[in-house]
Order: C-alpha cells, then sequence, then structure tokens
C-alpha cells in the first residue's frame, strides 16, 4: 500500500469475490487458487498493472512454496505417525505373543490330560485349577488390551459419579488373586468422596495394587490414604527391591517391564495412569534401592463433595 500509494492491501488466504467497493485479484500457485489480492475499486490502471505483474507473480510464488512446504512436513508427521504405528504393532506382537501362548498352551494341555481316564481325582482337580487360573490370567490380559486401546484411541471417557476410596481400595484388593500377597491398609476416617468413574478408578488400583503385590514377597503392600491440603492421597508402598531412576517414569509405558517381572504382561502401569489421569489425577512413583517402591495417586478432593452427595433414592 505504502509502495504504490494506495489507501489499502488486504491478501486473504481465500477465494474473495471483488464488489464495487474493492477489486480482487486472484493468486494462482500450481494451477490452484491460494488466496486474493484486495484492493479499492478505484485504483489507476498504472498501479492496477504493476500489482498484477510484478507484485501479484511475488505472492504466488511465496504462497506456493509455503503450500509444499505445508505439504511434505504433512506427509512426514504421516510417515512419522505410520512408523511409530508398525513400531507399537511390532512390540505388540512381540509383547503379547508369548503371553497369549503362555495360558493357551497351558489350558490346552491342562485339558488334553483331563481326557485321561487313568487319573486320580486329586490329580483331575489339579489339571482344572490349572485350566481356571490360566484362564483368569488370558480373560486378565484381553481386558488390559482393550483398555489400553480404548485409552490410546482417546475412548475411555469417564462416567464420574460420587464413589469412595474406601470402598473402591477394597473392591480392588478383593479382585487380586490370594497368591499374590496381603495388603495393610489404613485410610483415613471421613475421607471425602471422589468425583471419578468407580470402575476406572477400581481398576487403576487393582493394577498398580497387583504390581506392588508381585514385588513385594513375603512382606504385605502398605496403603495409606489421607488429606493434604486440597488433595487426597493415596500411597502404596511395597518393600521389594525398587526402581532404578532412570526406570521411574518408564515403567508407566506400555509394554516395559523392568527385567525382574516375568509375570506380568507391562500393561498395568500404563492402563493405572491412563485411567487416573482421565478422571482428573496424577499418579507417580518414588523408589530408593533396596527399600523398595511407592506409588503416590493423587486427586482432587471437592470440600463439599460430602454435601453434595445425592440423597438415597
Amino acid at each position: 500500500a505504502n509502495a504504490f500509494e494506495l489507501p489499502s492491501v488486504a491478501v486473504d488466504s481465500g477465494r474473495i469475490a471483488g464488489d464495487e467497493r474493492r477489486r480482487a485479484l486472484p493468486l494462482i500457485a500450481d494451477g490452484t487458487r491460494v488466496g486474493t489480492v484486495m484492493v479499492s475499486a478505484d485504483i489507476d490502471e498504472a498501479s492496477l498493472e504493476a500489482l498484477e505483474h510484478r507484485v501479484v507473480p511475488a505472492l504466488e510464488t511465496l504462497l506456493g512454496a509455503a503450500r509444499r512446504r505445508d505439504q511434505l512436513e504433512a506427509q512426514l508427521i504421516e510417515t512419522e505417525t505410520l512408523r511409530r504405528a508398525n513400531v507399537v504393532k511390532t512390540t505388540l506382537l512381540r509383547s503379547v505373543s508369548h503371553d497369549l501362548r503362555s495360558p493357551l498352551t497351558a489350558i490346552a494341555t491342562a485339558g488334553g490330560g483331563l481326557q485321561s481316564r487313568t487319573l486320580s481325582d486329586e490329580q483331575r482337580r489339579e489339571l482344572a485349577s490349572v485350566v481356571i487360573a490360566e484362564s483368569a490370567r488370558l480373560e486378565r490380559l484381553v481386558r488390559n488390551l482393550l483398555d489400553l486401546s480404548r485409552l490410546q484411541a482417546g475412548g475411555a471417557d469417564p462416567r464420574a459419579d460420587w464413589c469412595s476410596i474406601e470402598e473402591l481400595v477394597q473392591a480392588a484388593v478383593d479382585s487380586i488373586p490370594a497368591r499374590l500377597g496381603t495388603f495393610d491398609i489404613e485410610l483415613d476416617p471421613d475421607l471425602p468422596l471422589l468425583r471419578a468413574d468407580a470402575a476406572q478408578l477400581e481398576r487403576a488400583l487393582a493394577n498398580v495394587l497387583e504390581n506392588a503385590a508381585r514385588f513385594a514377597g513375603t512382606e504385605p503392600v502398605s496403603v495409606r490414604g489421607r488429606i493434604v491440603g486440597q488433595d487426597l492421597l493415596l500411597r502404596i508402598r511395597d518393600r521389594g527391591p525398587g526402581v532404578r531412576g532412570e526406570d521411574l517414569e518408564r515403567i508407566f509405558e506400555p509394554f516395559y517391564r523392568t527385567g525382574k517381572n516375568h509375570d506380568g504382561s507391562g500393561l498395568g502401569l500404563a492402563i493405572a495412569r491412563g485411567f487416573v489421569e482421565v478422571n482428573g489425577g496424577s499418579i507417580r512413583a518414588e523408589s530408593v534401592a533396596g527399600q523398595g517402591t511407592c506409588f503416590v495417586l493423587r486427586f482432587e478432593a471437592p470440600a463439599n463433595s460430602l454435601a453434595e452427595e445425592p440423597a438415597a433414592r
């Protein structure tokens, strides 16, 4: 505008038509309309010719280069997304193939053994218990895979309602096989209700508790809950070997294993973090070598949660 002594000039990336007040000069790059230069309708012919022959081609070159750059960036992003998807798929197949094969092999072997007519009642009961235990293990793996896929696809929207942390902890403990260990639970009285999806938090707590129990050995897993400021804090501690500092974040990645836990699928903690975070909380791990690991779950505790609890019908 200054160079051609015009009252105003506008450059728009859209397809705009001229009118009685403004003249529209189309910008074409690679055969495609990429924008419009808008000038006053009463522009003199000399300035209009200069714009059409000097300014418009330069703008078309710039916009064409910008479009090609955007296309290249989009292609790079798509390529990187596909590459990561292939990495995840490969990791999934490698990690899950063994975890699926093991219980299926055990079930098939035990099922075949049950067909034998020479088994004693005790042997038959042992094989039946193998089928039941391995079926439960397989069911947990499939459930974890479905939970992880929903979280990664953004399809795990919580159905929030008032829920009791005491009831969630107890339900989570009850869902864990007794063979994994025991739990020492101490929750402060009158903890406020949380506004969250009870099923998702129960799954998250069960995964963290089960992980702790696998490393706790003969010691019980400690579960402590209290209010700190405006937050409800839940600490789940085991007395196992601990986690190296560089692994404290990586243990929440899908399929990551520390190398000592051969029983798990490497999905439990990733799912726990996903469910905790979609419900507005946070989870982190603290550890000292040789002294165990502590998982700290933090939720905002509404001060008026008890007052807002819906009346019983």
